[in-house]
């Protein structure tokens, strides 16, 4: 089996959080970014977190951070960009910091059908779900061209890559994601 070095993206501003670091917030007693990896670790071979922000308390928890190396918090993309220049394994996963009630199976089932595409991305119904994403490493040449126009938008990026869509019907509510802090005191 190829391994997976599985990216936490929690590199934002959490401006519909009211400025404050998403990933960090308290859900249920722990840091919300916590629940994350603890749902993400077991299905990858290591955890990288990408923050801009508040690197020790990512730090404490025990998996390597890794910041944006473009600057002016650019994005997801970015975050993407940092974790693949760090990852040590040739597939890379990415979440979200902000999705506490990822999917167990995620990257088993986007590994699964990832074949000779270069990303496999979830999807509910009609819509998919870009920051849940499995890829190759070697598509990081076509990553920093996108980047290095101005490119921002992952649906984008990844529109002239091979793209598998992968369904996660079955559990549309894992990748329910907390963005305002009336979403974090309903979670």
């Amino acid at each position: 089996m190829t391994g997976v070095s599985g990216i936490v993206l929690a590199g934002g501003l959490g401006r519909r959080m009211g400025g404050v670091d998403k990933g960090l917030q308290p859900l249920r007693g722990k840091p919300m970014v916590q629940w994350v990896i603890e749902r993400f670790a077991p299905q990858v071979d290591e955890v990288i977190i990408n923050a801009n922000q508040n690197l020790e308390a990512y730090g404490a928890l025990g998996h390597r951070v890794v910041r944006d190396d473009i600057a002016g918090f650019a994005g997801p993309l970015a975050g993407l960009h940092a974790g693949l220049k760090a990852a040590a394994y040739p597939l890379v996963a990415t979440v979200p910091c902000d999705s506490p009630f990822l999917p167990a199976d995620l990257v088993s089932r986007l590994k699964e059908k990832l074949g000779d595409h270069d990303l496999a991305v979830a999807r509910t119904g009609d819509q998919p779900h870009p920051v849940f994403v499995l890829t190759h490493r070697h598509i990081m040449e076509s990553l920093e061209a996108f980047l290095a126009q101005g490119g921002r938008k992952i649906d984008a990026w990844y529109s002239k890559l091979k793209v598998v869509e992968v369904s996660f019907d079955d559990q549309a509510d894992a990748f329910r994601n907390i963005n305002t802090p009336e979403e974090l005191k309903g979670a």
